[in-house]
């Protein structure tokens, strides 16, 4: 039901459901991104959270909060956040889920 990099960065955290809309909240897991390997990195927070519009499930309007981490750089105090363009690299996406993946690349 979800695209599987959602499953696989991130954690729902909550939901409120009522008869016409779906409202799913998510985090980012705690793994720092690989792209960032070897250095040591420090979870610090979250930057704001993202509210993107999925598609219509049973009838009911879906929203997708999202909440990404962001990490600082324990040398450089430098911040750093996960590249969502990597994470995309090398898989078979519809124009949806490339709209998606802009969203919340934002």
């Amino acid at each position: 039901m979800l695209p599987d990099f959602l499953v696989d960065h991130f954690e729902v955290v909550s939901s409120t459901n009522t008869e016409e809309i779906l409202h799913l909240y998510f985090e980012e897991n705690a793994k720092p991104p690989s792209e960032f390997n070897g250095l040591q990195l420090i979870s610090k927070g979250f930057q704001d959270e993202i509210t993107i519009q999925d598609f219509p499930l049973r009838g009911k309007f879906v929203y997708l909060h999202i909440k990404r981490r962001r990490w600082t750089n324990k040398d450089t105090s430098e911040i750093v956040k996960r590249d969502w363009n990597l994470v995309a690299k090398g898989t078979r996406m519809t124009q949806e889920f490339a709209a998606f993946l802009k969203e919340i690349n934002r």
